[in-house]
């Protein structure tokens, strides 16, 4: 009997049961991730930590590692609520406000500074506010950043059939220079071959002839010795 295996369903969503008995996939309720990678501060609105750190290219479990939380901040969930799945960013060590964009920090070249600057800033952060749970927008940002993420997916497999593309025809001028030199080689070793034949037969003959050489002119002495008596 055919077995049909289950449909995958999108990381951004979970199950829901209609009133007619179909279950569809529903957006799952997002939160907001934050780290630190390179020069800059990184955020993002996201069903999973899973999800958060393939977003942000991490190859290791930021979040076990402790450089990698959840976030609290309200200015910063908002700015990633509004932009759900989209990776957000500023210069690293700063209190600037994320966003799609961002410059490299002014401070690269003094470590003492950026401590002091992070230290300085700690007393001034602002307290986790509270601000009313509006689930129509919970349910719209969860949408946007399933479409992000299938937008990623798309171009994830765009970029590899590329590559793929790339290696095929990389392979395909590989085997035709190969081809092109396994083929000179058999002529070579033919043209080589046939010289050689040649030059073997080239000596055979000239053996023969020193033989038959050494022959006449031993009589031709010995006529020049009878004729002179």
């Amino acid at each position: 009997m055919f077995r049909q295996m289950p449909r995958q369903i999108p990381e951004c969503a979970t199950l829901t049961i209609e009133q007619e008995g179909l279950i569809r996939p529903m957006a799952r309720k997002l939160k907001t991730y934050q780290t630190s990678l390179g020069f800059f501060d990184l955020t993002i609105a996201a069903p999973s930590m899973k999800a958060a750190l393939e977003a942000w290219g991490a190859h290791s479990n930021l979040f076990h590692q402790g450089a990698a939380k959840e976030s609290r901040d309200p200015d910063i969930i908002a700015a990633t609520m509004a932009k759900p799945g989209v990776v957000l960013r500023r210069p690293v060590g700063s209190d600037r406000a994320f966003g799609e964009h961002a410059e490299l920090p002014t401070n690269l070249g003094g470590g003492g500074s950026t401590k002091a600057a992070r230290k300085s800033k700690g007393p001034k952060a602002k307290k986790p506010t509270t601000r009313p749970v509006d689930e129509a927008a919970e349910r719209k940002a969860a949408l946007a950043c399933e479409q992000e993420q299938k937008r990623r997916d798309v171009e994830r497999a765009r970029e590899e059939a590329a590559r793929q593309k790339e290696r095929e025809r990389r392979q395909e001028a590989v085997d035709k220079a190969q081809a092109a030199l396994d083929k000179a080689e058999q002529n070579h070793a033919k043209w080589s071959a046939a010289i050689q034949a040649e030059v073997e037969a080239l000596e055979k003959r000239s053996q023969t002839e020193e033989a038959r050489w050494d022959k006449e002119k031993e009589r031709l002495q010995a006529a020049v010795r009878r004729a002179r008596g």
